[in-house]
């Protein structure tokens, strides 16, 4: 039981790292540097910063500098990878306070439906993750496939695939937390045994034991041995 909680936990909080370096990151969206030998130089994009580098190594990063000129689905991205983070962080709270390796949290059953709560919470933290990359990803395909777009068009960022791995490691702790409610559920019924039945029968066999044979004592002729 404790095992599976660890390992939970060591997944859930991978995802919620992987989220964190995916939301920070400018590398959702990059140009393809295949389309760009002569120049030598590429742009990537974040949800926060434009940057630009080159084949000599020079990087220059501008931010976003309003967020009224911000497209609706890279906002919309912001606010689902900041959702994620916030309930990873809190995920993570409960899910310490419910492991059995803790010594706060009450009984048994209370720290499993805390442990519970923190799957349920790690669950939507993946799921906001995850919806997050796909849209994102969505948008950034749509274009490239496109033969109206004449705009520069980008491929597939490394933070993309480090929010999908991030979401999936939250979603499959989160479903590991959810079940260790059950598998504490189903311990708990299987130690309980019931003694009513033994417990009589040893006080009958106490209470005979300690009546002393009160019967004559048997008296054999001798025409009993023959």
């Amino acid at each position: 039981m404790l095992a599976i909680q660890i390992i939970a936990f060591i997944f859930c909080f991978c995802g919620l790292g992987a989220a964190i370096a995916a939301t920070a990151s400018n590398e959702w969206k990059v140009t393809s540097r295949a389309s760009s030998v002569i120049t030598a130089t590429w742009v990537f994009q974040g949800l926060w910063m434009n940057c630009a580098g080159n084949a000599l190594g020079a990087f220059h990063c501008r931010p976003h500098l309003t967020i009224f000129k911000v497209e609706g689905y890279i906002q919309a991205c912001r606010g689902l990878m900041i959702s994620a983070v916030c309930l990873g962080f809190f995920g993570a709270v409960f899910g310490l306070v419910g492991m059995k390796c803790t010594k706060v949290g009450g009984s048994d059953q209370t720290k499993a439906k805390i442990a519970c709560l923190s799957g349920l919470i790690f669950i939507l933290s993946g799921l906001c993750s995850m919806t997050s990359c796909s849209l994102y990803a969505n948008r950034i395909t749509s274009e490239f496939f496109d033969p109206s777009f004449v705009a520069q068009k980008y491929e597939l960022g490394a933070a993309l695939f480090i929010g999908w791995a991030g979401a999936s490691l939250c979603i499959i702790g989160g479903i590991i937390f959810c079940f260790s409610i059950a598998e504490n559920s189903n311990s708990a019924r299987r130690g309980y045994a019931y003694n009513g039945a033994t417990s009589v029968m040893s006080s009958r066999t106490k209470v005979h034991n300690s009546v002393p044979d009160k019967s004559p004592p048997k008296h054999f002729d001798k025409n009993a041995y023959v």
